[in-house]
């Protein structure tokens, strides 16, 4: 009998794992949802709208795939695609920086004064892009250290700053600029058939990128966009992350100020009017979450190509460039609504539960 005891445990054993074999679903053909999620993910999508805007260009348009339109599409978008690096790192720390659009304002009506007074070029390159750093720094204090919302933070310094750059200029328009410059701005990177201001953007996409996945800062971003207090207690210095971001919000912001001066050969206090809301259309449309946490580099990238070949197949056809605003509000949109599509969807069935007789 004692014999038979560890030969009854091992055939209890195997009754109960055929039972449980027995009893466990089927998998079924083909991988699981979880798996297959890999596959669905928002940039799969973007990927696709890629394709569709470009075969939409060369359906409207002859011209769309020449080299002169390439160029013109980097040209036309450059200094908004740079702004789209800095906007997407200060959502995903769960922020936002509206004064970018006057940061570039700024910049390019200083650009302007300080040539008119002589200045040299590059010093005065040099001392745009560390105005650009402190607009930041003060939006970035003001957020983390008076403890301000940036949404209104950031719509105050947009006023400011804007004002700030027609004192400065007034109505002035500085256009006698040096054409070694101004040529940066029309001119195609040699050997690539890229304006210099889309070859930037692709450079620090790739040092974006890098910084955000691969190193201690990016995580902390990210952490901090998905729960700032549980950062804090990690031993993440929450505030001086933010803070950082905003500044180098502010750097991007007048370095793309400099390259739009040169592109228009023009430095105004408008310059830039109206760039905030395709700079954050971009973003969102990018899969980054509004409310932190969420969001890659390449979503982004691949988002600033949807907006931009869209934009440049619109006019090829004489859409009216007054109405591009069309395209970025739709867009922004579709960011919006898209990705939030299931939480709508079950709100709205809890809403007609709640209602009498329920589903009809």
């Amino acid at each position: 009998m004692a014999g038979d005891a560890p030969r009854t445990a091992v055939a209890a054993d195997a009754d109960a794992t055929e039972t449980a074999a027995l009893e466990a679903p089927d998998p079924g053909p083909g991988p699981t949802w979880r798996g297959s999620r890999r596959y669905l993910r928002w940039e799969s999508g973007l990927a696709l709208a890629l394709v569709g805007t470009v075969l939409l260009g060369v359906g409207l348009s002859g011209q769309f795939l020449t080299s002169t339109n390439i160029l013109n599409l980097g040209l036309s978008n450059g200094e908004v695609a740079i702004m789209t690096l800095p906007m997407m790192m200060v959502v995903i720390a769960g922020e936002i920086d509206l004064s970018i659009q006057s940061t570039l304002a700024l910049s390019s009506s200083v650009v302007g004064y300080l040539w008119l007074h002589h200045w040299s070029m590059p010093l005065i390159i040099v001392t745009v892009l560390v105005l650009g750093a402190l607009l930041g720094l003060i939006n970035g204090l003001l957020v983390t250290r008076l403890g301000l919302p940036s949404l209104a933070v950031t719509i105050g310094t947009l006023t400011l700053y804007a004002g700030v750059a027609e004192i400065v200029l007034g109505a002035t328009i500085v256009s006698n600029f040096p054409a070694a410059y101004t040529s940066i701005g029309v001119n195609a990177v040699p050997g690539t058939g890229l304006s210099y201001s889309a070859v930037i953007f692709v450079v620090l996409a790739v040092v974006t990128g890098v910084v955000m996945h691969a190193t201690a800062f990016g995580r902390s971003v990210f952490a901090i966009g998905a729960n700032a207090d549980a950062a804090l207690y990690t031993g993440i210095r929450v505030k001086r992350v933010k803070t950082t971001l905003f500044v180098v919000s502010g750097l991007v912001g007048a370095m793309a100020g400099v390259l739009f001066t040169f592109r228009l050969s023009t430095a105004e206090y408008g310059n830039g009017n109206g760039l905030v809301l395709s700079v954050v259309a971009i973003v969102l449309l990018g899969g980054v979450n509004i409310f932190g946490g969420r969001g890659t580099v390449a979503g982004v990238f691949l988002a600033v190509l949807v907006f931009s070949i869209l934009q440049n197949a619109l006019l090829l056809t004489n859409f009216p460039q007054s109405a591009s605003g069309i395209v970025t509000g739709g867009l922004l949109l579709v960011a919006i609504l898209v990705p939030n599509a299931g939480d709508l969807l079950r709100r709205g069935r809890r809403l007609v539960r709640r209602m009498p007789g329920g589903w009809s």
